[in-house]
C-alpha cells in the first residue's frame, strides 16, 4: 500500500477517531494498581499515576468524584474512560476510585474519620432516637443476601402487621454507594416511612469498603428520616454506622431493636392483669373490713368487670395468633414485596421457601 491510498488525518480528526475507537471498545474499565505523583491542581483537578511493577498509566479525575482520600502508595481500583488527549497523552478520565486491601483500607478510613469527626459530622447531639411507634420501615440492602432474609425472618417472628418497603441495591462495589444514596433520596422525598434501615451481612474489608464512600456517609447524616445501620458483624465498624442515628451489630439485631417481641408484650398484659387484680382484691378487703355489706356488692361488680376484661384480653390474644404472619403462611397464603408492575422483580415467601419472581402479566379483577 503506497501512500495514496492512505487516508489522511489532520492532528484533531486523528485524535478524535483514536477516542472513537477507545470509546467503543471500552465503554468503561476497571484498573488496579498503586498511586504514584497524586496531586490537586487549582483546588478541583486531581492527576494521579497508577503503576505496578512494569507499568504505568495516567489519571485524571474531578475532585468532587474523590469520595475516599488517598496518598501515594495506596493500592486502590479505578473505574474510568481511556482517553487521549489533546496533547498526545495516553491517560484514564476516572468516574470512581476506591481503596482494596486491608492496610489501605484502613489508612483511607483513618484519614476520612478524623475529617468528617473534625466537621463534627458524628456528634452524639445530632443523633436522632428510633420513633416510639413504627408502623413502616424503609429497607436499602440487597434482597438476594442472607443478610436480608434474617432481617425479614425477625421481623415476622417478633411483631406482625409492619410495612416494609424494599430498596434493592447491591451492597458491595463500585457503583453500590450511588444507588444506596439514590435509595436514600427516594425514602426521604417520598417521606413514606418511619425509619430506614440500610442492611449488609458480613464480609471481608473489600466487601464493606462502601460504607466508608465519603458522599454515601453524608447522605445517611443529612437524612431526614432516621437511619439505623445493621451492617456485617458485631467487630465491623464502619463510618456508615457512625453517621447512622441508630446502630446494630448485625441485620438480625437492627430487626430487634425496630420490633416488640409480641411474646414479652402478652406477658406484660398478663402481669399488669394480675397486678390489677391483686390491688382491686386488696383494696376490696380493706373496705371490707369497714363496711362488709356495701363493700361485698362492689366486690362482686369488680370481679365482673375483671372477668370481663380477662375474657377480652384472652380474645385479643387468640387474634393476635390469628394474625401471626407465619401461621398464615402454614395455612398455604404468601407474602409479596415489591413494585406490582409487569417486568419487576417481587420477593414471595411462603412458609418453607423465599422465592423472587419477575411480573408476566396483571390482570384487574372484576
Amino acid at each position: 500500500m503506497n501512500n495514496q491510498e492512505l487516508q489522511v488525518y489532520s492532528v484533531s480528526d486523528f485524535q478524535a477517531v483514536c477516542n472513537q475507537i477507545l470509546d467503543t471498545a471500552f465503554t468503561g474499565v476497571v484498573v488496579e494498581g498503586e498511586v504514584a505523583s497524586f496531586k490537586v491542581n487549582q483546588g478541583k483537578f486531581i492527576f494521579f499515576d497508577l503503576k505496578d511493577k512494569t507499568s504505568s498509566v495516567g489519571c485524571f479525575m474531578m475532585k468532587y468524584a474523590l469520595r475516599f482520600p488517598l496518598e501515594d502508595g495506596m493500592r486502590v481500583r479505578v473505574r474510568a474512560t481511556p482517553k487521549l488527549t489533546n496533547w498526545g497523552k495516553f491517560s484514564l478520565t476516572v468516574q470512581s476510585v476506591m481503596p482494596v486491601g486491608e492496610g489501605d483500607l484502613k489508612k483511607s478510613f483513618e484519614l476520612l474519620k478524623k475529617k468528617l469527626t473534625e466537621e463534627g459530622l458524628f456528634d452524639a447531639a445530632k443523633k436522632r432516637p428510633l420513633p416510639p411507634v413504627i408502623q413502616k420501615i424503609g429497607v436499602i440492602s440487597s434482597t438476594q443476601a442472607a443478610g436480608y432474609a434474617d432481617f425479614c425472618k425477625i421481623l415476622n417472628e417478633r411483631w406482625g402487621g409492619l410495612e416494609v418497603q424494599v430498596a434493592h441495591t447491591q451492597v458491595q462495589g463500585m457503583v453500590a454507594a450511588d444507588q444506596i444514596m439514590r435509595a436514600l433520596k427516594y425514602m426521604n422525598e417520598r417521606g413514606e416511612v418511619d425509619v430506614i434501615a440500610v442492611i449488609r451481612g458480613g464480609g471481608s474489608a473489600d466487601d464493606l469498603a462502601v460504607f466508608n464512600d465519603e458522599a454515601l456517609v453524608r447522605a445517611i447524616a443529612a437524612s431526614k428520616i432516621p437511619v439505623i445501620t445493621g451492617i456485617g458483624h458485631e467487630i465491623d465498624t464502619s463510618l456508615c454506622d457512625m453517621a447512622a442515628d441508630v446502630v446494630a451489630s448485625t441485620p438480625s439485631n437492627a430487626a430487634q431493636m425496630l420490633t416488640r417481641d409480641r411474646e414479652e408484650v402478652i406477658g406484660q398484659i398478663n402481669g399488669d392483669v394480675l397486678r390489677v387484680r391483686n390491688l382491686f382484691n386488696s383494696k376490696v378487703d380493706d373496705i371490707l373490713r369497714e363496711n362488709r355489706s356495701l363493700v361485698a356488692r362492689a366486690k362482686d361488680a369488680v370481679v365482673v368487670k375483671i372477668t370481663t376484661a380477662e375474657s377480652e384480653i384472652s380474645n385479643f390474644m387468640k387474634i393476635l395468633e390469628q394474625l401471626d404472619p407465619e401461621k398464615v403462611l402454614q395455612r398455604g397464603y404468601a407474602l409479596i414485596r415489591g413494585e406490582r408492575k409487569v417486568g419487576s422483580v417481587v420477593n414471595i415467601t411462603t412458609s418453607d421457601e423465599i422465592i423472587d419472581a419477575k411480573i408476566e402479566k396483571i390482570v384487574q379483577r372484576s
